[in-house]
């Protein structure tokens, strides 16, 4: 039997490009289901959708994570194919794309844009880089991991990879969201070498660089605490037990020589900082705890 097919492409003011974007995935994939998700856009993204053959549904709740998350509600597929409407991924690679997942190696395989250095060529925004660059090296570092593109938004996924992602964000950070969901939870993750070609005069992008990159560091940062509570909130006790100790150990000392202190306020204040670093440090265990059960549920979720 034919898997069945769907080609999820969210959109916002994309008009320049969304027509074009349709027909090429069309080509490749004339048996699959293009769906446009509108997020509110305000130019005729949603009349050449419709012309080139797409079918359109709509998202009001502004974001792309909001976009994603009633595309996976909503749209029922063996294989999902997500990529952005703004034509700089090639729909000729959409097959490399699916293969990993038809075959059943992957849960989700990545357009890897950075390996053979067309991104770097084609993109004229420097920050963007970096920040691609400092996310690959957290995410990589935090789970151990050997991931090139983190933030690539041309994607392939299983059915159950779908079904049991949790959309907790609401904006650009998702694709690292993504990444990160899979390599907690051990699913196969593959990267594909693709092209990627700067957005074609006119189209502007929605990405802002500072902003943006901020909610993206910040993701991460929540999905450490998330993921690996325990080691998180163990960091931060070591840390404020380190302090409690430098500000603590004169006081003893001055007591253990005169049976008197003189700091008093410096002995509250270590005293302070190291109950806070137990408190934290329980707090890891019992979220770990937590954690831990969620991961059960998690991979039954997906065996089923």
């Amino acid at each position: 039997m034919k898997k069945k097919i769907a080609v999820l492409i969210p959109c916002y003011n994309e008009g320049l490009t969304i027509g074009k974007v349709v027909r090429d995935f069309r080509r490749e994939l004339p048996e699959a289901d293009i769906v446009v998700y509108d997020n509110n856009s305000t130019d005729n993204t949603v009349s050449e959708a419709v012309a080139a053959g797409a079918i359109v549904d709509y998202e009001r709740q502004q974001g792309k994570g909001c976009v994603v998350r009633s595309m996976f509600r909503s749209v029922e597929a063996d294989v999902y194919v997500m990529v952005d409407g703004d034509d700089t991924y090639p729909a000729s690679s959409v097959h490399a794309l699916m293969a990993p997942v038809l075959d059943g190696v992957a849960d989700m395989a990545i357009g890897d844009r950075l390996s053979n250095g067309s991104y770097f060529k084609e993109n004229t925004r420097p920050f963007h880089g970096f920040g691609n660059n400092l996310v690959r090296f957290s995410i990589n570092q935090v789970f151990h991991a050997r991931l090139t593109d983190i933030m690539t938004g041309y994607r392939c996924f299983s059915h159950r990879f779908v079904r049991a992602f949790p959309v907790l964000n609401n904006g650009f950070q998702l694709e690292t969201e993504m990444t990160i969901f899979a390599l907690n939870y051990k699913l196969p993750v593959i990267e594909v070498p693709i092209d990627f070609t700067e957005r074609p005069d006119g189209s502007v992008s929605k990405l802002n660089t500072f902003a943006d990159g901020r909610r993206v560091l910040a993701c991460i940062f929540d999905m450490y605490r998330h993921y690996r509570p325990l080691a998180f909130f163990s960091s931060v006790a070591a840390v404020l037990v380190l302090i409690g100790l430098v500000v603590g150990i004169p006081p003893v000392l001055e007591f253990v020589v005169s049976r008197y202190v003189s700091k008093v306020p410096s002995t509250i204040l270590a005293s302070a900082l190291i109950i806070i670093a137990l408190l934290l440090y329980m707090c890891g265990l019992i979220l770990d705890s937590v954690e831990k059960n969620e991961r059960q549920r998690i991979e039954q979720l997906i065996k089923q």
